[in-house]
């Protein structure tokens, strides 16, 4: 047996010793050719995050929620203007304006410290989304394309966030169907990858078109159809982390702005949402992007 193993061999790629036609190596295809680029960018990828790997969950869950923090501090501080906003332009009654802005500061603080310490993720993640929703319906954002697509994105880190908090049930009750905790993660992360691309196509569709505009769009486009199909995710989200990164500095640059400048609320408030959504991406780079994705049926196949 030994012998013919080592006839075989020596005969790979050419005659075949009983007649039949030659061995040929089918070419890559371009799928291959790639993953096969892609991986060497992660194993390097890898090594230079060896240190902050460990750190990558906790670092992600803050950021999702920074923004949230953010706008309770911007509440407290502009107080009075907030009041004559809702009151003057929102046609919101004064008691209710006070029950409004208390309700979302409260909300915000509290749900986002259990983000963080990762406690009832559940309730943390549902207060936050609630959040997003009656802001937008008070302060009349919702057809709001650009706020739209940011809130989507926002809420998929958030979605995110309880996809990595959830285990596999090591319990069930006889008779009863079950959606174990590992299945509902499948299903959140797909829907969390979907939705946090959605801050870059506002990106795209929004601004002056100009050669660096395009060049990025081209790429962030590229790479954010990678995340929603999970194909070399971790690669493609670690791309939207440096490209929004760069992006959240040189355009965002609200303290450079001075105080009383008209955009500067504007600037600081789209930093902290991108923060936010860098955050779920990081969580994605961390946890990977679940079973309903190319990665993982390459493995199986």
């Amino acid at each position: 047996m030994a012998q013919i193993r080592g006839t075989a061999g020596y005969h790979l790629g050419g005659p075949n010793p009983f007649g039949g036609p030659k061995n040929e190596v089918a070419d890559p295809s371009p799928l291959d050719a790639i993953r096969e680029q892609t991986s060497k960018i992660e194993d390097m990828l890898d090594t230079i995050s060896e240190p902050v790997k460990p750190y990558l969950p906790a670092i992600g869950r803050f950021l999702i929620v920074v923004t949230f923090l953010e706008d309770a501090l911007r509440i407290l501080t502009q107080w009075n203007d907030q009041l004559v906003y809702l009151n003057s332009y929102r046609h919101i009654p004064n008691g209710l304006t006070h029950l409004f802005l208390i309700l979302n500061v409260v909300t915000m603080i509290a749900c986002s410290t259990l983000v963080i310490i990762r406690k009832h993720s559940d309730f943390a993640v549902g207060g936050l989304v609630f959040v997003v929703v009656t802001q937008a319906l008070g302060y009349g954002l919702i057809f709001d394309l650009n706020f739209f697509l940011r809130n989507l994105s926002v809420v998929g880190g958030l979605i995110m966030v309880l996809s990595d908090s959830w285990v596999r049930k090591t319990k069930a009750f006889a008779g009863l169907p079950q959606l174990d905790e590992k299945d509902r993660k499948m299903y959140f992360q797909l829907a969390g990858r979907i939705l946090l691309i959605f801050l870059f196509i506002g990106f795209v569709f929004s601004g002056e078109w100009s050669v660096w505009r395009i060049s990025v769009s081209v790429l962030g486009l590229i790479a954010c159809i990678m995340v929603v199909v999970g194909f070399k995710a971790k690669f493609s989200a670690t791309l939207l982390v440096v490209i929004l990164s760069v992006f959240n500095v040189l355009v965002n640059n609200f303290w450079t702005l001075h105080e009383h400048h008209p955009h500067k609320d504007f600037a600081k408030y789209d930093f902290f949402q991108i923060l936010s959504i860098v955050g779920g991406l990081l969580l994605l780079v961390n946890s990977g992007p679940g079973q309903f994705s190319i990665d993982e049926k390459k493995k199986v196949y």
